[in-house]
């Protein structure tokens, strides 16, 4: 399955390697479709392929990191 979200990071976890530790650590593609990245804020266009059960806690991991995270209607 897949499923698409924005993610708004931070300034405080904008240099930290997060997407390489939600492939690191669970058993989810990522796929960055577009990105915004500066010293004060960075978004993100990304998409999760995978189990659900899977993206469901890559997700939890990232809002517990502080990064919002907006799932993209009509996936």
């Amino acid at each position: 399955m897949k499923r698409k979200v924005y993610l708004t990071f931070p300034q405080q976890v904008i240099h930290e390697p997060v997407l390489y530790q939600i492939g690191k650590e669970f058993k989810v593609i990522t796929n960055i479709r577009g990105a915004s990245v500066t010293e004060e804020i960075a978004i993100m266009a990304l998409e999760l392929e995978g189990e659900d059960p899977e993206i469901n806690r890559a997700v939890a991991y990232l809002k517990g990191r502080g990064i919002k995270v907006e799932e993209v209607a009509g996936k």
